[in-house]
């Protein structure tokens, strides 16, 4: 009999297939219970019309998945500062709908990428933001994780922190990105000491910084993102929410990467493998301490 994970295994479904159909059965492969829902065939599911929405909602119910988090495109890196506001609003209303409809209450956001202002104009703006963002999500009762990916309160964990005290709300956590902390050139167990009480949701990449700076994408436990040392310092905390895999390997969004369905299977299906090991391992070796 399979054991059963330490933790809610999950994963960013649109980096194992576009299709629902394709997500769900690469994620039924690696025996992992939860799914982050991004884009379905390319679209972002606040934009899925009602009938779309409801036939994947009743698709993933019927597969038995948990449904871990929403990703918004809200202060993502392809929303400036200086962009339109109200669409972040109407996004939040639409996901707040269709989160409360999949039983879930988690929706990712970031903290708006710069556009032309000083440090103090950035700083400002994306607060005040984020600000009003949170009251709605109260009023919508869910609760949004800031990803530390792109925008002010990504920088370092000195601005997460900042962010974390100037909106203080149970309706603003953070979902913990431990590839994304070392591609912004941060100590990840570093940062995650400092963040740890506020961590609600955990994303897992690796990677390698090249002499240039760049970022090569790897398998878990390859690159320099600490994966072992992380798991386990959340384990030693208590944490009991869900991890989610998003390997980057063969579909990175931001970059306009990706490969054919079949790589992005296997490629996925053989990230959460070696994950899994890495995790189990992990586990145990926090309990210990």
């Amino acid at each position: 009999m399979r054991e059963a994970p330490p933790l809610l295994l999950a994963g960013v479904g649109d980096e194992a297939s576009p299709d629902l159909d394709g997500q769900l059965e690469t994620l039924r492969r690696l025996g992992f219970r939860g799914i982050e829902l991004r884009t379905l065939d390319g679209i972002a599911i606040a934009d899925l019309d009602p009938a779309r929405f409801a036939a994947a909602a009743r698709r993933i119910a019927e597969e038995g998945m948990s449904v871990v988090a929403l990703a918004s495109r809200i202060g993502g890196w392809a929303r400036p500062v200086c962009g339109p506001f109200g669409r972040d609003l109407g996004e939040l209303r639409t996901l707040a709908d269709r989160a409360h409809a999949l039983g879930c209450r988690f929706i990712r956001v970031m903290s708006y990428p710069n556009q032309g202002l000083d440090g103090a104009g950035w700083r400002h703006e994306s607060m005040r933001r984020l600000a009003e963002l949170v009251e709605l999500a109260a009023e919508l009762d869910v609760i949004l994780l800031h990803e530390n990916c792109s925008g002010w309160a990504s920088q370092g964990v000195e601005q997460t922190l900042a962010m974390l005290r100037e909106i203080e709300s149970p309706h603003l956590g953070l979902l913990f990105d431990v590839g994304n902390a070392r591609v912004a050139r941060q100590d990840p167990v570093a940062f995650l000491r400092r963040v740890l009480p506020h961590v609600r949701h955990v994303h897992v990449k690796d990677v390698v910084l090249g002499v240039d700076g760049a970022a090569q994408f790897t398998w878990p436990g390859e690159g320099e993102a600490r994966l072992a040392e992380c798991l386990s310092m959340l384990e030693a905390a208590g944490y009991a929410g869900a991890i989610a895999i998003e390997p980057h390997l063969a579909h990175i969004p931001h970059l306009g990467i990706t490969a054919d369905t079949g790589t992005l299977r296997e490629s996925f299906v053989e990230f959460g493998s070696r994950f899994e090991r890495i995790a189990r391992a992990a586990w145990r070796a926090g309990r210990s301490r």
